[in-house]
């Protein structure tokens, strides 16, 4: 199968890369003329300023990195204060030439004769890296007077000891190489000091990938399926290359076992005497760690952070008989070091105790930087045990004025309508016995335009009402709290989007006669009050639905009738329930000659199905008012 991706010319991708991420970041970035080279744009590339003793080279020792494009945001996310001073991009997985390694080491470090302070080189172990790299730091020091130096990354615990010359590969720990050495290097210490904390971070970093698909590069004719169907391989490379084993695909907690305990396995060189270094395990239990759980490319965020929450609980759980009972104080997640879109993850453990107390790595993992692909780090201070996330908010902040509030609520305003709760009562009966018998009607029409459960959702929420009624829970004393039980009784029996649309209605229509303008200043709540809280649900259903008249909804009733309900009479504003109920039945009526629906399931409907049945929302709503307009005249 051909590869989908979004690309001009692969041979150009490279460059056009570039360009695109120096429009992401026109104040944080800056190409160095001829090369395919990112600097930190502090770094003025004028000869004139080279000679000026202000110049930042002057200030920090510089640190450099690079390889092949294809791992972003790996190495030029990372160019920024306190990290990178600039990167040097190859083709896609391919070493970059020498040449633009030495014109970036000169843009960014002086000669020693001049008081420049010297550059690192950041390298990850690959034949191809360490060639041009090594030979760019050889010659930028026979040439061209530079101090320079070199730090080689080897942090992949999938490739045996025992493989041969070639080594374990650099992957995500290089990206806290970056981190460690940048703040050293911010902090002042010079290059032997800056080299040999990029050295002891890179020795004590380990890091292990699981891969379910592996990586397709930009221009390739084919998918690349090397890794079938309900299986995954654990070692996968960067690039692509085979890694430890294949096997069936495995949960979250058995991955997070297979990259730990292959991680604390593999282990480092414990400076043992005598010929070989002591290979210890990579951390003990009890230690304080760094965890960087890095995206490979084709990993959704939601995954990542299932993996992650394995992974600590692994770590962290005293039981584990593997080097549990860690503390995580340093969890990193997201896309690091990637391989374009392989589907996979990789941990990288980074232990932070243990070190030599002169030095404090911590501080410099943890300095503030400016780079584009980093994002500050929360650290868990462990001072009490456990995390701050570990301990829940509360539901409802408690407080004695809160409970004040809820034990003695306002009053509601008084009610002024005569024989209400006589008139709600009967009107209640008569509309949930009008929708009862309205079912077989409904449930036709919505069985043409809809899903079929129009008629028997209605019916329920009818059929609770009368039950509630009748049981007294239903309050007919105040249309306030009438309107909010009627919310509840909804809620409770309807269900679907005709429940929460209604139970929007009834919630809006109450509170709004509870606001303080109510009943002309606060006198009482009158029978228009209550007709403009029915507009006030209606245009709460419309808001919070995004429907409108003429979207083939309830709302084709209820925003006619809505418009009708306040009549003009000689008092100026009489309530008019039989003229809403007549406007809420043509609206009803005009559903059925609409070739289109704006909402619900009537959307994926032609017109050859909609025209000549009306919208069973909208008649169950001019059946509720004609039942009631038989109450109230």
């Amino acid at each position: 199968m051909k590869p989908k991706k979004f690309i001009n010319d692969p041979s150009n991708a490279v460059d056009e890369y570039i360009s695109g991420l120096l429009l992401q970041y026109p104040n944080r970035l800056r190409k160095l003329a001829n090369h395919r080279v990112l600097l930190h744009p502090s770094f003025d590339l004028s000869p004139a300023h080279h000679r000026d003793a202000g110049h930042p080279n002057l200030d920090r020792v510089s640190l450099l990195s690079g390889g092949g494009s294809g791992h972003e945001p790996s190495h030029a996310g990372y160019v920024g204060t306190n990290m990178l001073s600039g990167a040097i991009l190859g083709d896609i997985f391919a070493s970059p030439p020498v040449s633009s390694i030495i014109a970036a080491i000169r843009a960014v470090t002086l000669p020693r004769a001049a008081g420049g302070r010297g550059c690192l080189l950041i390298v990850k172990n690959y034949t191809g890296d360490r060639l041009n790299f090594g030979m760019a730091c050889e010659l930028s020091r026979e040439r061209h007077g530079l101090e320079v130096s070199m730090c080689v990354v080897a942090d992949d615990c999938a490739v045996p000891r025992s493989k041969g010359i070639t080594g374990a590969r650099g992957v995500a720990g290089t990206v806290l190489v970056h981190k460690a050495s940048g703040g050293a290097a911010g902090a002042g210490m010079d290059l032997a000091g800056v080299t040999r904390i990029a050295r002891s971070v890179a020795g004590r970093a380990g890091s292990l990938g699981v891969a379910l698909d592996a990586v397709t590069v930009p221009g390739a004719s084919e998918v690349n399926d090397r890794v079938p169907g309900g299986i995954m391989e654990v070692g996968l490379g960067i690039h692509g290359e085979a890694g430890m084993r294949q096997c069936s695909l495995a949960s979250c907690d058995v991955i997070a076992r297979i990259m730990c305990d292959s991680i604390r396995d593999y282990g480092r060189e414990g400076g043992g005497d005598g010929g070989d270094s002591e290979i210890v395990p990579l951390y003990n239990p009890r230690d304080e760690l760094l965890l960087l759980v890095n995206n490979l490319g084709g990993m959704s965020n939601f995954e990542m952070s299932l993996l992650t929450r394995s992974i600590v609980r692994y770590l962290e759980d005293d039981g584990s008989g593997r080097g549990g009972g860690c503390r995580i104080t340093r969890v990193l997640v997201g896309s690091y070091m990637t391989s374009f879109d392989m589907r996979g993850a990789s941990a990288t453990i980074l232990p932070l105790t243990g070190w030599d107390d002169a030095v404090d790595v911590m501080a410099y993992v943890d300095a503030d930087i400016d780079a584009p692909a980093w994002s500050k780090v929360d650290v868990w201070e462990d001072v009490i045990g456990r995390r701050s996330s570990d301990d829940e908010i509360a539901e409802a902040a408690a407080g004695d004025a809160y409970d004040e509030v809820i034990a003695s609520p306002t009053p509601p305003p008084n009610v002024l309508i005569d024989d209400f709760s006589m008139v709600a009562r009967d009107v209640i009966v008569k509309c949930a016995e009008a929708l009862i018998d309205a079912e077989p009607t409904l449930t036709k029409f919505d069985t043409i335009v809809g899903d079929g459960d129009c008629g028997t959702t209605m019916e329920r929420g009818a059929r609770e009402v009368l039950r509630r009624l009748e049981s007294g829970s239903l309050r007919i004393d105040h249309p306030s709290r009438l309107f909010s039980d009627l919310a509840d009784a909804v809620s409770a029996s309807m269900g679907g989007t005709s429940g929460i649309l209604l139970e929007l209605f009834f919630r809006k229509a109450g509170t709004s006669l509870l606001m303080p303008s109510t009943g002309g200043g606060g006198a009482g709540i009158t029978s228009t009050d209550v007709a403009i809280a029915f507009r006030e649900g209606v245009s709460a259903v419309s808001f919070y639905g995004g429907a409108r008249e003429g979207s083939r909804t309830m709302l084709d009733a209820l925003l006619p009738a809505s418009a009708a309900i306040v009549g003009r009479g000689s008092s100026g504003g009489e309530t008019d329930i039989p003229g809403a109920a007549s406007a809420a039945r043509m609206g009803a009526d005009a559903t059925a000659h609409m070739e289109l629906a704006e909402a619900g399931r009537s959307n994926y409907l032609s017109s050859d199905v909609l025209v000549g049945t009306p919208d069973p929302g909208a008649v169950a709503v001019a059946v509720v008012l004609e039942a009631m307009a038989q109450i109230i005249h």
